[in-house]
């Protein structure tokens, strides 16, 4: 049963199944205080979903929860009822569907609800994001660059918001197009794109790492812009305010190593702000779908023999980008109870209510990332650390 229990045998432990690996996956990072990132730093640290859970109370414990359960597994049991109904089918990090170009990341989604067409993850996709009160001009813009970039063989990847994400959407059925959703998969925000969704559902591909069932929230729209800008090979805004959810999609997507491309406007149009200060900044200027080709080079088609769902493959190792370096290190020896309130309070010291990078935090401590990983681990459990997306750590309030 994927709901397993954690006693001992005398038999040697099956290979696990994909319903077990699905099961516990979700089970780990649906406990409490457990995010992405200390999500894949407990799996490569235990070797699996399920030697995590077993060790997840030990953790907690040794970070002063003395009361730590983990999620019960009718919980879990629910979501996947939930997800079996929707059609919805349930990808997992290091394991066959998961789409390759998340599996690097520092932060990706351990876990992805996806409806639709898989195959479409297997392909270049470009992603393709702008502002909500779009300009005509903006949505015809949107459209044809869409429309073009599908005809060249690119899925273009927006966010199923209104204005310009809801016009590539619209524009790229026909070639593929994949909406990430900042609440569950299987609920529709905002309401008026209800039947895009659909159509999306039929044609394309909607993903979420969130819950089923979960409305979405304002803090879950940065969360979903870093899947967004992780799968593009490119991120092109079309039209953007000077401070605008498009600009943090931008923004996760140069720390990741993508191409940033923006559509000019004109100076005096505040829809166009964001995105001439992105070209100002060092983005590629983009008049036609020919442009972001010309930029991006050869068409590669990565992954193409590899199939969704059906069994487990490899288990890839945890996240290895600049932001997670070292987190795929198994600490094996354990320091004294006083080396760790000294590093404990050393690592909230250096912590404020402003969000600092995990790689600077490294540095100004002169540690090494192996011995900070258990640390961080143990006081994000304890609630006094907040993780951030973007590899950013805060002091809780």
């Amino acid at each position: 049963m994927a709901g397993e229990s954690f006693s001992s045998s005398t038999h040697p432990p099956l290979p696990p199944t994909t319903e077990d690996i699905r099961f516990t996956s979700l089970r780990l990072l649906r406990s409490r205080r457990v995010g992405a990132t200390t999500f894949h730093r407990l799996r490569a640290e235990h070797g699996s979903a399920r030697d995590a859970l077993a060790a997840l109370p030990d953790v907690a414990r040794a970070a002063g929860v003395s009361s730590y359960e983990i999620c019960p597994e009718g919980v879990i049991a629910a979501e996947l009822k939930a997800g079996a109904r929707a059609g919805a089918v349930l990808l997992v990090h290091g394991f066959a569907g998961y789409p390759d170009a998340l599996a690097d990341l520092a932060d990706a989604p351990p876990v992805l609800w996806a409806l639709g067409r898989l195959d479409l993850l297997n392909k270049p996709m470009i992603s393709l994001v702008g502002a909500r009160n779009a300009s005509s001009l903006g949505t015809r813009m949107a459209k044809a660059l869409s429309r073009e970039l599908g005809e060249e063989g690119h899925v273009v990847v927006s966010g199923l918001a209104r204005g310009i994400d809801a016009a590539a959407h619209l524009a790229a059925l026909p070639s593929g197009t994949i909406a990430v959703q900042a609440g569950g998969v299987d609920v529709i925000y905002p309401a008026e794109n209800a039947d895009l969704a659909d159509r999306i559902a039929k044609d394309g591909l909607r993903l979420s790492e969130q819950p089923m069932g979960l409305q979405p929230m304002a803090r879950h729209f940065p969360a979903r812009n870093r899947i967004i800008a992780g799968l593009g090979r490119a991120c092109v805004v079309v039209e953007a305010a000077a401070k605008s959810g498009s600009l943090i999609t931008a923004r996760d997507a140069a720390d990741l190593g993508r191409e940033v491309m923006a559509v000019p406007g004109h100076p005096f149009d505040a829809r166009a702000a964001g995105c001439n200060m992105l070209i100002r900044d060092g983005a590629t200027l983009i008049r036609r779908a020919a442009d972001v080709i010309e930029a991006l080079g050869p068409l590669a088609h990565p992954g193409l023999e590899k199939l969704a769902g059906g069994d487990p493959v490899r288990p890839l190792p945890a996240p290895t980008s600049a932001r997670a370096s070292g987190t795929a290190e198994t600490i094996r020896t354990k320091p004294i109870a006083t080396d760790i309130a000294k590093l404990h309070s050393q690592i909230l010291d250096r912590l404020g209510p402003t969000p600092v990078p995990e790689d600077q935090l490294i540095r100004d401590l002169a540690a090494t990332p192996a011995s900070l990983s258990p640390a961080l681990t143990e006081l994000e459990l304890s609630g006094e650390i907040t993780r951030h997306s973007g590899g950013l750590l805060s002091r809780s309030n």
